[in-house]
């Protein structure tokens, strides 16, 4: 099993690592930058991104995911916003070169007051832009299902397998696979028979073999209503009997797993770790 979780840094972006050390990750995701803010150009110091490469390697923290930020929308039909969003994606996918990264996990944006195929065709756009103006880079890009709240694209694969299928160079991107936005959109990952039939889906429209990362969260919200909220492992919807069925599965166990549950109490990550590995052991 490959385990961590997704690590907040509020000091330096090396220290990121130190929590993950002290977690007992194998792996782990982090922002490289505040996920609600812009910025121009990079915030990172030479001296940090040397000291974030020497720790990941002194910590054999493999591989490192980064979670681009919340504002960026590359399906957006708002000129200035599907540009900006461009620019800074460019941005951070250099950075993340500079840090050694694996992986940009990105949501696959808002079509507002569009249509799903207009949002789509904008990000395929996009996409072929952002990979372009980054050749050579060794950073993959990972499409991540949503839960399917408001215009939010990403909540059936037949996207994934759109965008896929648009793109003119598609060697650096995958997918990754969120469970508890699954289960919020409506694939019934409580259930064996639910879980095989995502897992079909997920074969036909993209591939298994692209599914570079999971999310691995309980559901706080009712099957299939769109609402995005993670639970602890096994507090939610999906429950223990889901979520060990998930983590066991053949298809699925040797996948880096990330956990996003709620951050309740200072000990929260540890325990959530705890019952997973408890889980992964049976």
């Amino acid at each position: 099993m490959i385990l961590g979780g997704h690590i907040s840094g509020a000091g330096k972006i090396y220290q990121t690592l130190d929590i993950a050390k002290s977690l007992g990750c194998d792996t782990m995701q982090i922002f490289s930058r505040s996920p609600q803010s812009w910025r121009n150009g990079s915030h990172l110091k030479p001296d940090d991104i040397t000291e974030f490469r020497a720790r990941r390697k002194r910590y054999k923290i493999n591989p490192v995911f980064i979670h681009i930020s919340y504002l960026i929308n590359l399906a957006s039909p708002d000129p200035r916003l599907y540009n900006g969003s461009i620019h800074a994606y460019i941005e951070d996918i250099r950075e993340a070169d500079e840090l050694g990264a694996d992986y940009i996990v990105t949501h696959m944006g808002s079509h507002k007051e569009t249509s799903e195929d207009a949002g789509i065709k904008r990000l395929v756009k996009a996409l072929d832009k952002v990979l372009d103006e980054t050749k050579g880079s060794k950073v993959g890009i990972l499409l991540e299902n949503t839960s399917g709240s408001g215009s939010w694209l990403g909540y059936r694969f037949y996207h994934q397998h759109k965008i896929l299928k648009g793109l003119k160079e598609k060697s650096r991107v995958g997918l990754c696979l969120d469970t508890a936005h699954a289960y919020l959109a409506g694939y019934n990952l409580a259930t064996r028979e639910g879980l095989e039939r995502m897992l079909g889906e997920i074969e036909e429209m993209a591939g298994l073999k692209l599914v570079k990362l999971i999310h691995l969260n309980d559901a706080a919200g009712e099957l299939g209503c769109h609402h995005d909220r993670h639970d602890h492992i096994g507090k939610g919807h999906i429950g223990i009997s889901g979520m060990k069925r998930i983590i066991n599965h053949p298809k699925l166990k040797n996948i880096p797993m990330i956990l996003e549950t709620p951050k309740s109490t200072a000990t929260s990550d540890k325990e959530n770790l705890a019952l997973v590995r408890k889980l992964g052991s049976k």
